[in-house]
């Protein structure tokens, strides 16, 4: 299983969600691919009032503020 965390360098929200996937991790095993918005033009248009964002099998399963029982829930 892949998850993709969409952030950014300096994003306080960010280094929460971190901690959050990792804790996740630790109960579902999974990796997280991490995208920096600000290296792609794409992705920085697309996400960059929206991170963090927690996106599996191409859904976006949360952004904003991450919590460990949605995205447990969501990997299940």
């Amino acid at each position: 299983m892949i998850v993709h965390f969409y952030t950014r360098p300096g994003c306080h929200l960010c280094e929460d969600a971190r901690i959050v996937l990792k804790l996740v991790q630790e109960d579902v095993p999974f990796e997280i691919k991490e995208y920096n918005i600000e290296e792609d033009d794409g992705l920085h248009e697309k996400y960059m009032l929206m991170i963090p964002v927690v996106e599996f099998e191409n859904e976006i399963i949360q952004y904003g503020q991450v919590d460990y029982p949605t995205i447990l829930d969501a990997l299940l």
